[in-house]
């Protein structure tokens, strides 16, 4: 089991920035990968950006250049930095991690955390 809290949501102006946080209670280094996805109402949940241990980093297209995933091993943290804040970035965002053990892929999900993007 991997838990995982979430913090770091908010109100922003279009043009500003948040900056999202995702504490797991197991050490990074032993998932197999850690993703931050959004969700708005009525719509299905999207992927905005992905850290896996093998492959590196990616990232939805409408969001390249102004998001950044990051991490902590030390804190077991994952980060979103979200830069240059659009109107349609507004939607309840979740952090997520797999973990791979054997033949099993197992997913963890954060509570979610608003991010509101309005003038």
């Amino acid at each position: 089991q991997v838990q995982l809290v979430e913090s770091g949501g908010g109100s922003a102006q279009p043009g500003g920035s948040l900056r999202l946080s995702c504490v797991s209670s197991r050490s990074l280094a032993s998932l197999t990968a850690m993703r931050w996805f959004r969700q708005v109402a009525g719509k299905s949940r999207e992927m905005v950006a992905s850290f896996r241990n093998i492959g590196g980093i990616e990232y939805k297209e409408s969001v390249r250049g102004r998001f950044t995933i990051s991490r902590d091993n030390i804190k077991n943290t994952i980060y979103l930095q979200m830069n240059n804040l659009e109107a349609e970035d507004t939607a309840v965002y979740f952090c997520n991690v797999v973990d791979w053990v054997g033949r099993n892929v197992y997913e963890y999900w954060g509570q979610g955390t608003q991010v509101t993007v309005s003038s």
